[in-house]
């Protein structure tokens, strides 16, 4: 599973060069000394890949325009995603190439989202929505947020930025991640404690990264253990849910699913998902937000800086 490392220094960067998904003269404050080149997924290559040193993939093209150039002959001393999660990258980082994620960039916008949704889905705001369009006045009651116990799978930087705007809504947290450790708002449990805190839970919320230990973490028994009425949130990736068990559990009502994220995605048109009872889609804009392209030039900033001056670099990921 992939993790955050403590680096060794990068290696010098003299006469580097830097390929760009965003043009430069919108990142001000960039070091000297790199020769910067803008590439955003075109089909033709604006320089030769093999002398890309730091590249930094472009972001919302998918994988196939992400690996290309190390498909084409690059073999950079960093790869630097935009992205927390590293699936799109993985298999074509070259040997000895220091791979760095986005750790932090959307923790903002993705917890904003996995609120919305919850929220959205607990009081009735797709009925009331439905019911505006053919001008019908839905009223009733509807489940509070309060007092509501929410489970976090996933317990990252991002699931804990979902706790901290949860905690003004009077609900309980629970907290899973790959290891257990205390964290300031209380303790984080392992996936083996799943089984125990599934039945607690009144909103489940999946935050974790896609590898092969989550992909389909979210199974028929996995459902089976959430409680009668319960709610799943997955602002995650859609291949940690098995569609078909959970489409076995919404379509007799009873769970409820908000899903940013789906298997398959973009999610086809006559996809019984798209029907069924007490879902709502998202269209994986967890990340697409105002928010994005600041804390991304900060973060651009920052690292090219670290590169060129031989530092440490920061959220370089390992896969074990």
């Amino acid at each position: 599973m992939a993790h955050i490392a403590n680096p060794d220094p990068a290696p010098a960067a003299a006469g580097a060069t830097v390929w760009l998904p965003i043009p430069l003269a919108d990142i001000p404050g960039l070091p000297e000394g790199p020769t910067y080149v803008h590439w955003d997924g075109e089909d033709t290559f604006p320089a030769d890949p093999a002398a890309v040193d730091f590249y930094v993939p472009p972001y919302w093209k998918g994988a196939e325009v992400a690996t290309r150039p190390l498909r084409h002959g690059a073999r950079p001393r960093v790869v630097q995603t935009l992205t927390t999660g590293i699936d799109h990258v993985h298999g074509h980082v070259p040997p000895g190439t220091v791979l760095c994620n986005a750790h932090g960039v959307h923790n903002a916008s993705v917890a904003e989202l996995a609120l919305t949704l919850t929220l959205a889905s607990l009081r009735g705001i797709p009925h009331f929505v439905h019911g505006q369009d053919v001008e019908e006045w839905r009223s009733g009651v509807h489940p509070a947020l309060a007092d509501r116990t929410v489970l976090i799978v996933g317990y990252g930087a991002i699931g804990s930025a979902i706790e901290h705007r949860l905690t003004p809504f009077e609900c309980d947290v629970l907290r899973v991640a790959r290891t257990a450790r205390s964290a300031p708002l209380g303790p984080v449990h392992t996936l083996a404690d799943l089984p125990d805190l599934l039945p607690r839970a009144d909103v489940v919320i999946l935050a974790m990264p896609l590898t092969d230990a989550t992909v389909h973490l979210v199974d028929a028994a996995f459902l089976a253990r959430m409680r009668d009425g319960a709610l799943l949130v997955n602002i995650a990736r859609g291949r940690v849910v098995d569609t078909k068990a959970l489409l076995a559990e919404v379509e007799v009502g009873r769970l409820r699913a908000a899903l940013d994220v789906t298997d398959p995605e973009p999610l086809p048109a006559g996809h019984p998902l798209w029907h069924a009872p007490g879902v709502l889609i998202s269209p994986h804009v967890g990340n697409a937000t105002s928010a994005f392209l600041p804390r991304v030039k900060r973060l651009l900033r920052s690292q090219i800086g670290r590169f060129v001056a031989g530092d440490p670099l920061e959220n370089v990921v390992t896969e074990d």
